[in-house]
């Protein structure tokens, strides 16, 4: 059974690698032979996908100068970046 704490020191772990990149590649979305972020693109579809990158980027621009700073503003402009290719995709 994983714990909390497991997960949490398996994040430190992680974390302490340098070639570690928590925007575009974390770890604990990697896992496994289908990233999560395409899990979910399949599962929503375009409008859903685009909809949920949407509401990340906000969330990230939202917390950013309360948690992880200019992580989060590249994290939002990643999920801005799938908005994009998406919109691309389906026009």
């Amino acid at each position: 059974m994983v714990t909390h704490l497991g997960h949490e020191e398996y994040m430190k772990q992680s974390m302490r690698q340098s070639d570690v990149d928590m925007v575009n590649s974390p770890p604990h979305y990697t896992a496994g032979d289908i990233e999560c972020i395409d899990a979910i693109r399949a599962a929503l579809g375009p409008e859903g996908f685009k909809a949920f990158c949407r509401g990340n980027a906000i969330k990230y621009n939202w917390r950013s100068s309360l948690k992880n700073g200019v992580e989060d503003i590249e994290k939002a402009r990643w999920y801005m970046e799938k908005f994009i290719e998406t919109e691309d995709e389906t026009t």
